[in-house]
């Protein structure tokens, strides 16, 4: 009997670690999503409601949507509508979300050499040039490096002074860089909030319907990858975009200000 008892015991071990396995998803998403420390404040009560464990790969958005178009991950959270579209028009998801929302700010300097300072984020990004201001640009293909070529397209020029310098990194990075160069740096607000090394940055920029910054979540198309986790991922979209995500994202805050503001479609 001591051989089949074993055998029983080994076979089970098997389906309840098949089991553990099955309850986990890969969300692949932005740095700013992750350095803001909203999935910190997310994941354990989707966890809590779904017994679902998830894997966050925090990248800039073209690298997060290069993962998912391989097939590397169940879920995508990013922002940067024009590419999300491309991304469901491809067939790499049946559908996008709109799942909450905020908005890019510039920061800079306090005393502001550029006198960029306003709710005009094109007439600011003119000035930096034309004083060849420090300015940092994450370089990375990220949503927001996306939004800041956009801004700098809108200025007319092809000149952005000789003060700027990409660094090919994140949000967080590009802060501490900016921060010890004491430099320029357009940055989501939710990642400027929860930046502590601050130094002499402060918001010169803000306001500016341009810089609306909205998020999408997509479902992984399990018809381009068999492997993909589709029960469990479409759990993950449903409830960051069903009532209790939307109130955990409305109720994440640091130092009494809310950093996104829940908008998916009702």
């Amino acid at each position: 009997m001591k051989p089949i008892r074993s055998v029983l015991t080994l076979a089970a071990g098997l389906l309840i670690g098949g089991a553990a396995l099955a309850q986990s998803i890969v969300v692949a998403s932005t740095t700013s999503t992750e350095q803001s420390g909203l999935f910190g404040h997310l994941l354990p009560q989707f966890k809590q409601a779904t017994g679902i464990d998830v894997k966050v790969v925090a990248l800039g958005t073209g690298q997060a949507i290069d993962m998912a178009r391989r097939g590397d991950a169940d879920v995508l959270f990013v922002h940067d509508k024009v590419a999300e579209e491309k991304f469901v028009a491809e067939g790499f998801s049946a559908k996008r979300q709109e799942v909450m929302y905020n908005d890019f700010v510039l920061v800079g300097p306090k005393a502001d050499p550029a006198k960029t300072a306003g709710k005009d984020i094109v007439a600011a990004l003119k000035k930096v040039a034309a004083a060849n201001a420090p300015f940092i640009s994450r370089g990375d293909k990220s949503g927001t490096h996306a939004a800041e070529l956009r801004f700098w397209k809108m200025t007319g020029g092809d000149d952005k002074g000789s003060g700027y310098k990409e660094c090919g990194c994140g949000m967080g990075p590009a802060l501490n860089i900016g921060s010890g160069a004491n430099a320029y740096v357009l940055t989501d607000r939710g990642t400027w909030l929860n930046f502590k090394n601050r130094g002499d940055l402060t918001v010169l920029v803000e306001g500016d319907q341009r810089l609306f910054n909205q998020y999408g979540v997509m479902l992984v198309s399990a018809a381009k990858h068999p492997q993909v986790k589709t029960a469990e991922g479409q759990k993950f979209v449903d409830w960051v975009t069903g009532p209790a995500g939307q109130a955990a994202i409305a109720a994440y805050k640091i130092g009494g200000e809310q950093l996104f503001f829940p908008n998916a479609a009702k």
